[in-house]
């Protein structure tokens, strides 16, 4: 476990990350957690004392990696951009996708679907499952299962399947 202090950043105008909350992983501590990568990769630990698992880190140059601060992780830290941060992780290795029950169900009743939900790399499949897992109401999640079982019967990754329901 490695431990170190920083501060909460937030993007101005950068593209895609423009708004993103994060905390900057120095290329020496990036090397003490993953040595020799250059690659994104996820961590486990705390930040202050909230409690985080299967986080990615994403690469920046030079060595430095980034931690993007979500909703809750910024709502567990009660803290807000320029705030200090005592922040302790380490490579999450156990960290697995688990494809919901009523999901496999259904995909599985259309088999070239289910193929190309398990050929898409785990990160896509994680975009449909976090989507699907944060449905508020049961009428919520079964329309989206059913959104998910007809995007992969028509080979479509995430972005493609929710631009295709605002139609």
């Amino acid at each position: 476990m490695v431990t170190f202090t920083a501060i909460i950043l937030k993007f101005g105008e950068m593209g895609e990350k423009t708004g993103w909350t994060y905390v900057d992983i120095p290329a020496d501590v990036a090397q003490q957690l993953k040595s020799g990568n250059r690659k994104s990769f996820r961590v486990k630990g705390t930040l202050d004392n909230f409690a985080i698992a299967g986080v990615a880190v994403m690469p920046m140059g030079n060595g430095h990696f980034i931690l993007t601060l979500n909703a809750d992780m910024r709502k567990g830290v009660r803290k807000r951009e320029g705030a200090m941060l005592q922040v302790s992780l380490e490579e999450d290795v156990d960290f697995k996708l688990v494809m919901p029950d009523d999901l496999h169900e259904c995909l599985a009743d259309e088999p070239e679907a289910l193929h190309f939900f398990n050929s898409l790399l785990e990160s896509h499949r994680r975009y449909f499952v976090n989507w699907l897992n944060s449905a508020k109401t049961i009428e919520t999640r079964a329309k989206r299962i059913a959104m998910i079982c007809h995007a992969m019967s028509n080979r479509m990754n995430y972005p493609e399947m929710i631009r295709a329901a605002k139609k």
